[in-house]
């Protein structure tokens, strides 16, 4: 397998929206996985590639700052200070890293503004040192506001979601 033949059934993987893909051709075993790891890891040891894939479309970086972030169309907006409205309950990440709001590249987001969530339901992953971190919700209720923006990095104890409790 040539360096175009990889790069062929790359893009065709991307354009697929395949996350994983495994191919063992003579003495050759190539495996894909795209998404939250990007990593190809040959088995044989007689070729070696070592090709990354890139996300189908660049995370959009924001720079950090002191004022809130503006909500995205079809988001409602709530006052400048989050918790304002008394009763509502702000999930705040347990870690540094970069905020994800959707599994992978290219699908729906976890939840957005409006959506019932439960409590454990994952509401967005940050990664930190290539490991996945699931963020799951603390309380039952409506998600009010998301404070990030995907790809953004994010502190330790760094407010992500507001949430209306059930009554």
């Amino acid at each position: 397998m040539n360096q175009k033949e990889l790069k062929e059934l790359i893009e065709f993987l991307i354009e697929k929206d395949i996350a994983e893909f495994e191919l063992e051709r003579g003495d050759v075993k190539v495996r894909i996985k795209r998404g939250a790891e990007h990593v190809v890891a040959p088995a044989a040891p007689v070729t070696h590639f070592a090709v990354h894939t890139s996300p189908a479309a660049a995370p959009e970086i924001v720079a950090a700052s002191a004022a809130p972030v503006a909500p995205a169309s079809g988001e409602s907006a709530v006052a400048a200070a989050p918790v304002a409205e008394q009763g509502l309950h702000t999930v705040h990440s347990p870690i540094v890293g970069t905020f994800y709001e959707c599994p992978s590249p290219g699908s729906p987001p976890f939840v957005k503004v409006g959506d019932t969530v439960e409590v454990g339901q994952v509401l967005c992953i940050v990664e930190a040192m290539k490991l996945m971190n699931e963020i799951e919700a603390d309380v039952g209720g409506e998600i009010v506001k998301k404070l990030v923006a995907n790809g953004q990095p994010i502190e330790y104890g760094q407010e992500l979601f507001v949430i209306r409790p059930r009554a």
